[in-house]
């Protein structure tokens, strides 16, 4: 993408956020107490939103999937990558789970009204019933079949709450809190991450039961955690996810490290009762971004040609003159450029990734003319958050 100038010489809080991200699962192998991920896959492969991946039995994976502009629960086989059933109703929905003792899905809707609610789906009758009224629930996790302890949305900030749906009863436990909640294998106890230091952040435990709360360790600004069958913690953190086991280790240790461009910014990590698969979700290659735009360029495509970027994406002069900011900017000034250019294209000539950044050398055309030009795009949170012209 060339400047558009030098062309033209002659909604409250969202817990939900929807950055371009795929679900990969690997098979989890140990060879001499090494863990190796093998036979992976994109069981998504969807050019949006996909995230909060949730083993429904050993083989088969429920997630939440956005296309069209509604976010719905999905359920695939990781064998082969095949739909089992899609759920879509109104409404956009998140964090599926399955329910405790039945075949049963829960989920966090967003509906049409505006309100947030979390509900139970009958997986034959396809009706769904709301489970916990007066909250807004975030990220929910089953305790029991009874008992589920929820991030629940307070004031702009999340707290944790020990919901029992039998008596109705909602208890706060904790305040400023992350939106990794799990049960702790073979115990009777969950695990949250804590915010309250802001320097960084601690995994505590806590028993629904005795409400008691306990420190675990520190998990830096890491956000996703998750549990392996024999008491091991996962952290993700960037390209890699490492290991902690509390009973024995002192610090933590490289669980493993992934090269593939495709697999970036790790977040959400799950892993299925027996500990025999993983999965992972991961922003798209930043050359991903970077010809996503190129391709609605090309195309004078306005929409397809903002999609990727941030909505504050920064636009600079090299090294660091900023020249506008926010996507309503790029929006008037390409949209008027694309209708006015009937000719307009950018041939790539070279492209660079390292990292988060891409660096595309291009010749465009324009208006009968023809100029080479360097554009430097950085990637956050799966969009362009700026580009600077060389």
């Amino acid at each position: 993408m060339k400047k558009v100038i030098l062309l033209f010489f002659f909604v409250s809080i969202n817990f939900f956020a929807q950055t371009n991200t795929e679900i990969h699962v690997f098979d989890i192998l140990i060879d001499d107490e090494t863990y190796i991920l093998k036979n992976g896959k994109n069981i998504s492969n969807n050019s949006g939103y996909d995230s909060q991946p949730y083993f429904y039995d050993e083989e088969q994976i429920l997630y939440a999937s956005n296309k069209n502009g509604q976010t719905e629960i999905k359920l695939r086989r990781s064998s082969n990558g095949g739909y089992v059933k899609s759920n879509t109703l109104k409404g956009s929905e998140y964090s599926p789970q399955r329910i405790p003792n039945s075949s049963d899905i829960s989920a966090v809707r967003l509906d049409e009204d505006g309100l947030q609610r979390f509900y139970e789906y009958d997986r034959k009758t396809k009706r769904s019933i709301e489970l916990i009224k007066d909250l807004k629930v975030a990220y929910p996790a089953w305790f029991d079949k009874n008992t589920v302890v929820a991030s629940v949305i307070v004031n702009d900030s999340l707290e944790l709450f020990i919901c029992d749906l039998k008596s109705k009863k909602n208890i706060s436990v904790a305040k400023n809190v992350g939106r990794s909640v799990h049960k702790i294998p073979n115990s009777e106890l969950m695990s949250f991450i804590s915010k309250e230091n802001k320097k960084y952040w601690l995994l505590k435990s806590l028993n629904p039961k005795t409400k008691e709360i306990k420190t675990i360790t520190s998990v830096g600004k890491s956000e996703d955690v998750t549990w392996l069958p024999n008491g091991t913690l996962l952290i993700s953190n960037g390209n890699s996810i490492y290991k902690f086991n509390p009973k024995k280790d002192k610090y933590p240790s490289t669980f493993f490290s992934f090269t593939d461009e495709n697999i970036n910014n790790i977040s959400r990590i799950t892993v299925n009762k027996t500990g025999t698969k993983i999965a992972l979700v991961a922003e798209v290659s930043p050359a991903y971004l970077a010809q996503e735009q190129l391709d609605g360029y090309n195309k004078r495509d306005i929409e397809a040609f903002l999609k990727p970027y941030a909505k504050d994406v920064k636009v600079y002069n090299y090294p660091n003159q900023l020249d506008y900011e926010g996507i309503d900017e790029m929006r008037e000034g390409y949209g008027s450029f694309f209708k006015n250019t009937p000719d307009l294209h950018c041939k790539l000539i070279k492209r660079i990734v390292h990292k988060d950044q891409v660096i595309d050398h291009e010749l465009v055309t324009a208006n009968g003319n023809q100029f080479k030009a360097v554009a430097i795009y950085k990637m956050k949170n799966g969009k362009i958050v700026s580009v600077t012209f060389l």
